[in-house]
């Protein structure tokens, strides 16, 4: 009873919640021009940004098949459960346990085509890191990172390790995205590049 209480009950309401907010907000999205729907990337967001990105990746390519990396342990398991109602399934592993499975996993999801979306700093932080995953995979798939970011003007932020944001309803939403094109040039710098971008849009 506890485990589908855990596992059923509470992805279902963090997913209504995701739902109330993405209605009632006012959104703006930067830039505007939307990317060509046709294209494949690797999508990057920070963990405490799990409550709006992927709603916004589901907006952008609704049609794309899509794995999100999720590790096993309970938050995981949440995170999992939640984005299949965008019909994003899980990809099994994690940047800090299971990372080969989940490399090998993600990067035979890209070869089928199918979109991968991975937190750079998940599952546990530190907040604001970059792993050497999302490096690996799209430079190994030769596809282009695609960053997604939020900020909204009012919202609530937990006291968890990644300061979770959780948007108020009816506030404004500035959803940012951008490409990187991190080919040709070092582990180290394709992660600051990464970071760089990703912290210009995101709540500290």
């Amino acid at each position: 009873m506890k485990n589908f209480f855990v596992y059923k009950i509470v992805p279902f309401l963090i997913y209504a919640l995701m739902r109330i907010i993405w209605l009632t907000a006012k959104k703006e999205f930067r830039p505007k021009t939307l990317p060509k729907v046709d294209k494949q990337y690797v999508f990057a967001c920070w963990h405490g940004e799990l409550l709006i990105s992927p709603r916004y990746y589901r907006k952008l390519f609704p049609n794309h098949t899509a794995g999100a990396i999720a590790s096993n342990h309970k938050d995981g398991r949440i995170v999992s459960e939640t984005i299949k109602y965008l019909n994003i399934y899980p990809i099994e592993g994690s940047t800090s346990k299971g990372g080969v499975k989940a490399l090998i996993n993600s990067l035979s999801a890209l070869k089928r085509g199918e979109d991968v979306l991975i937190t750079p700093d998940g599952p546990r932080g530190p907040r604001f890191t970059i792993n050497d995953g999302i490096v690996a995979l799209a430079q190994k798939s030769n596809l282009e990172v695609f960053t997604i970011n939020f900020q909204a003007n009012n919202y609530w932020q937990l006291k968890s390790w990644d300061k979770f944001v959780i948007p108020k309803p009816f506030s404004k939403i500035i959803v940012h995205s951008e490409i990187i094109n991190i080919k040709d040039i070092s582990n180290e710098e394709a992660k600051d590049l990464i970071r760089d971008t990703m912290l210009k849009h995101t709540t500290i």
